[in-house]
């Protein structure tokens, strides 16, 4: 345990993904807080409510933000709590602190979060299960990586909205994924995906384009509606 450092600027350096030691009473203690959090959460063995669920990952993550009240029906908690992710344990996270996740996002069973930098997740993402989130590295050099004594780093991991993640993908640090992609099953994402597209492989590649059909059906049909509204009122005007 590194004992004779500057405490403050070690969680700085940490954040903005500089080297720094992760040995150290304040990180073992995050962790600690994170890890018994984490497996309160997991103890439940899916047996939680959607509010508990909420809240569970409320205190995971730290955040100061109340809940809702109570709604008055499944449906309505439903509602409410969408805000929060609906999360399948079991799970592994490390600080928790570090982690922000959209509305209406769906994360599978057997997730991995080391979060050493922010890993951000936008809304209306389905992420499959063993998925694992790898902010965190280490030097290549084994002298300077030093087994337990020595430094480590990291990079930012950002997923956009509308993603979808299959089963057994990781993610690396220093990555951001764009709006509307999907990324294939088995995975490494070492590099950046622009937004809608199909990736997939390891390392991670390109494979396609997505085309909007279905929005762009939606957007016709929207036009043609407001066409519809538009003729039946000019009717009424005549008549």
């Amino acid at each position: 345990m590194q004992t004779n450092i500057d405490e403050t600027e070690n969680l700085a350096r940490m954040k903005r993904g500089e080297l720094y030691y992760p040995l150290t009473p304040q990180l073992n203690a995050a962790r600690d807080h994170c890890n018994n959090a984490v497996r309160r959460f997991n103890n439940f063995g899916g047996g939680l409510t959607r509010r508990q669920m909420a809240e569970s990952w409320k205190e995971i993550t730290q955040s100061p933000d109340p809940l809702p009240a109570p709604g008055s029906t499944d449906a309505e908690e439903y509602t409410l709590l969408s805000a929060y992710p609906w999360i399948d344990g079991p799970t592994h996270i490390d600080y928790g602190t570090n982690i922000r996740v959209g509305s209406g996002t769906y994360i599978n069973c057997n997730s991995v979060f080391i979060d050493t930098c922010l890993v951000t997740i936008g809304s209306r993402v389905m992420i499959g299960p063993n998925v694992s989130f790898f902010s965190g590295t280490h030097p290549l050099d084994p002298d300077h990586r030093n087994g337990l004594n020595g430094p480590a780093s990291g990079g930012t991991i950002t997923l956009g909205d509308d993603i979808w993640v299959a089963g057994n993908v990781v993610f690396l640090p220093g990555i951001t994924v764009g709006d509307g992609c999907t990324i294939g099953a088995g995975s490494v994402v070492n590099k950046d995906v622009p937004a809608y597209h199909v990736a997939a492989g390891n390392p991670v590649r390109i494979i396609r384009k997505i085309e909007r059909k279905f929005k762009a059906e939606q957007d016709v049909s929207d036009v043609a509606e407001d066409k519809t509204i538009l003729i039946d009122r000019e009717k009424v005007e005549v008549s």
